[in-house]
């Protein structure tokens, strides 16, 4: 970022790579704990099917981080060519290997396997990434079950800031069943009076200005523009896109209008992003945790 654009930003930047370093040492510190009370460490289990360039680099990118919190970590890999029995006798093999806390089910999967009954085979106490349709379930009735690692990860940078959530009025674009839906019944649970919209939404503008918290999450590169936020808004940008003739990654927030407008506004990238791999060794953290007690 440029020093003159840093000069013309009016809103806080909320620092997910900052704040993802002081919760993977505070969960460092619990798996040195975990360790010294059960005699082994938390291992999350990654199921990567097919030859898809994007998840080898966000598995990769998982590995290093349970590395860095001394958590074991290994990769089950099956062909492109894999079957529905195929994956999901994988799957349950890991539900009944005692020495794995945490399943994460890499998506997408190829397309010839239905990708959501796969999700279900994954124990609900073992759904490190709450995506399962049992876990998402349990944000509506408070079941047992973990949160979905992005929004989990935006709840918990508004909470590290200090930042109040009940009463106020949250607008969320985009309705992904990992992102959008989710975010926003955290939201409600938290007592934020929540409208969900979308890129089909019209008047958008109309909805979003009534924001005190907004949340883009719909994939279009920098649909919210300024104009767009309510002075004084917190904005959420969770969106990644490329861009032809454009280096790196560009939100679904046109940072720099937007920045002049809200009060707090997270970067692309280093917000969410940093975000939702410490809430997944968080997760992977409890289950193991949650196995031991039930032990």
């Amino acid at each position: 970022m440029s020093d003159e654009l840093k000069c013309s930003i009016a809103a806080v930047l909320l620092d997910g790579t900052m704040t993802a370093k002081t919760i993977r040492k505070e969960i460092k510190s619990g798996v040195e704990k975990f360790k010294a009370q059960y005699g082994h460490v938390p291992h999350l289990a990654a199921v990567l099917i097919g030859a898809n360039p994007a998840s080898e680099t966000y598995v990769a990118m998982k590995k290093r981080a349970c590395d860095w919190v001394g958590m074991d970590s290994s990769i089950y890999r099956l062909n492109s060519s894999a079957t529905q029995a195929e994956a999901e006798d994988l799957v349950a093999k890991l539900n009944g290997d005692k020495l794995v806390s945490g399943i994460l089910v890499q998506h997408p999967l190829p397309k010839q396997l239905h990708e959501p009954a796969v999700l279900d085979c994954v124990s609900v106490h073992k759904d490190i990434d709450g995506i399962s349709r049992m876990s998402l379930g349990g944000l509506i009735n408070g079941e047992l079950g973990f949160p979905s690692c992005t929004p989990a990860g935006i709840i918990e940078l508004l909470d590290r800031y200090g930042i109040a959530i009940e009463g106020k009025t949250a607008v969320v674009v985009g309705r992904s069943i990992i992102l959008g839906k989710p975010v926003a019944m955290m939201l409600l649970n938290r007592n934020a009076t929540v409208t969900i919209c979308h890129s089909r939404t019209p008047n958008l503008t109309e909805v979003t200005q009534t924001a005190d918290i907004l949340v883009a999450a719909v994939g279009r590169a920098e649909l919210i523009t300024g104009d767009m936020i309510k002075p004084g808004a917190v904005v959420i940008d969770a969106g990644y896109n490329r861009v032809a003739g454009r280096q790196g990654d560009v939100g679904d927030v046109a940072f720099e209008s937007a920045s002049r407008t809200s009060s707090y506004i997270t970067p692309v990238p280093g917000g969410v992003g940093p975000m939702t791999i410490a809430m997944l060794l968080r997760n992977t953290l409890k289950a193991a945790e949650m196995a031991a007690l039930a032990t």
